[in-house]
């Protein structure tokens, strides 16, 4: 399932004297399998997008189709919740959201909300638990006795207990140490993987996007400014600095080493690559693994 936007703009409380203007002219594409990455400054209009990929709001002009549906200003709010089930968000801080007494009940409440039977929301949620690398022994447990890694991987399992076709994650490992981030962001890789979820990533860590997306966008005030694979937009450096956004550890370091005269056919983007090219310079043999 695809999700395309069409000269989408939105606005605020239009027609008010706090109208306020978030999206200008969006054309873009989500396609089916990727893992699109969304980059920008705090204002650039990432939340907003994000809330247009499952309907949450409404275009206040132009078309957002997800999958066979098209969403429209003037489409009804009343048949858009299988759109929900299709298209997952994980908020920034998705822990926030936990309520019930159980991790059991809490993974549950959403497929029931759906009309699936107790006895097979249950279900779901054993196979989600594990999915998010928590065993049963957590099903009984309250969320609130959890680390706080623990409750983000619970809210991430309620999620996938819907069974999504598109996961949109919202700065998934906001407040994660190192360690917990790397786990985190492996853990929607090996969904992308193995359960061919479709992954948007709403970031402002490049070397997540360097990592894992396979297809980036960059917004600012609103507009797409720029579009492309990460080895691409990542090649412009003055233009990232000139924007204030990041760049990759490996791809900053590559370029010190520039500075000081070593030559490389194209920066690389990951520690990999930049160990294999270093490799490769000193005439050994780039590593194919």
């Amino acid at each position: 399932m695809d999700i395309r936007f069409e000269k989408v703009d939105f606005t605020y409380q239009p027609n008010t004297p706090f109208e306020q203007r978030a999206l200008f002219d969006i054309d873009m594409t989500i396609k089916e399998g990727s893992y699109t990455a969304i980059v920008g400054h705090t204002g650039s209009g990432k939340s907003t997008l994000l809330q247009h990929l499952n309907a949450l709001v409404k275009p206040t002009k132009g078309v957002v189709e997800i999958g066979d549906r098209k969403i429209v200003p003037e489409t009804d709010n009343k048949n858009l919740k299988p759109i929900r089930k299709k298209v997952g968000i994980v908020f920034q801080f998705p822990e926030a959201q936990l309520f019930e007494e159980t991790v059991a009940r809490d993974i549950a409440f959403g497929p029931k909300n759906f009309g699936v039977s107790e006895e097979d929301a249950r279900k779901l949620a054993e196979k989600m638990l594990l999915q998010v690398g928590l065993d049963e022994s957590y099903l009984e447990r309250s969320p609130f006795e959890l680390s706080g890694g623990q409750m983000r991987r619970v809210a991430i399992a309620g999620v996938l207990a819907m069974e999504p076709e598109i996961l949109v994650l919202d700065e998934p490992t906001a407040g994660l140490d190192p360690q917990g981030r790397k786990e985190m962001m492996e853990m929607f890789l090996r969904l992308h993987k193995e359960e061919g979820i479709t992954i948007v990533l709403v970031t402002h860590l490049m070397d997540d996007v360097a990592n894992y997306a396979n297809y980036v966008y960059v917004l600012e005030k609103g507009h797409i400014v720029k579009d492309g694979e990460p080895k691409e937009i990542f090649q412009e450096l003055s233009w990232l600095k000139e924007k204030q956004l990041g760049v990759p550890t490996a791809t900053e370091f590559a370029e010190r080493l520039v500075a000081k005269g070593i030559s490389f056919n194209s920066l690389p983007l990951t520690a990999d690559e930049l160990a294999d090219q270093l490799v490769m310079l000193s005439g050994g043999h780039a590593n194919d693994e």
